[in-house]
C-alpha cells in the first residue's frame, strides 16, 4: 500500500511542478492581461513548483525503498554499483556547476521574476538555460541508488525540463523582444560552445 501512495504522490508532483513552473513563466503574458499582479504571482508559483519539486524528490528516492512489484524492471541496474556511482558522479560535476552558477549570475530572478530584471550576465553569456541542468538531477539520483526504474523516471525528467523551457523561451521573447532573439541566435540553450 505504501509504495502505491508514493508512486502515486510521485507522479503527482511531477505533474505539478510542470504545470506550476510553465504558469511561473508567464509573467510578461500575463502583466499584459492582469497588469503589475503578474510578476508577484509567477513568482508565487514559482516557489511552489520548487516546493514541489523537492517533495517529489522526497518521494523519489523512497521509491528505492518502495518500489511498485508490478514492474517489469530488475530491481538493480546491469552492472556493479561503482559504475552507476562514477557515471553520476561524472553527470553531478557539471550539472551542479551550471545549476549553481545559474543560481547566482541570476539572483532573485530564478525565485522572484520582476519587470526590472534585464538579460543575464555571467554563465548566460556562454549558455541560455544554466538552471535546466536541475533536470539532471533525476537520473543521477536514480544511478547512485542504482535503480533502473528511477534512471528511467529520470531521464523522463530531462525530457520535461527542456519542455518547461520551451514554454519560458517564449516569454522571454515577448518580455525582451529583439534583444533575447538575437541572444538566443548566439547562445546555446543548454551546452557552451567550445571556443577555437
Amino acid at each position: 500500500m505504501i509504495a502505491w501512495i508514493n508512486a502515486g504522490a510521485l507522479v503527482t508532483l511531477t505533474a505539478l511542478t510542470v504545470v506550476l513552473y510553465v504558469l511561473s513563466v508567464r509573467p510578461e503574458a500575463w502583466s499584459r492581461k492582469i497588469g503589475p499582479r503578474a510578476y508577484p504571482l509567477s513568482g508565487r508559483l514559482r516557489n511552489a513548483a520548487m516546493a514541489c519539486m523537492f517533495l517529489g524528490l522526497g518521494t523519489f528516492v523512497l521509491y528505492y525503498f518502495f518500489p511498485l512489484s508490478i514492474t517489469p524492471l530488475p530491481q538493480y541496474l546491469p552492472w556493479r554499483y561503482w559504475i552507476s556511482v562514477v557515471l553520476g558522479l561524472l553527470l553531478a560535476i557539471p550539472a551542479g556547476y551550471f545549476l549553481v552558477r545559474g543560481v547566482t549570475d541570476a539572483g532573485e530572478e530564478s525565485a522572484i521574476p520582476s519587470p526590472k530584471t534585464r538579460l543575464f550576465g555571467g554563465i548566460y553569456r556562454q549558455i541560455r538555460h544554466p538552471q535546466a541542468w536541475e533536470g539532471v538531477a533525476w537520473p543521477i539520483l536514480g544511478l547512485l541508488l542504482h535503480s533502473p526504474f528511477l534512471v528511467l523516471y529520470g531521464l523522463l525528467w530531462v525530457v520535461l525540463e527542456c519542455g518547461m523551457i520551451y514554454s519560458e523561451e517564449k516569454d522571454l521573447i515577448l518580455r525582451f523582444g529583439k534583444e533575447y532573439e538575437e541572444y538566443r541566435k548566439k547562445t546555446p540553450a543548454f551546452f557552451p560552445k567550445l571556443k577555437k
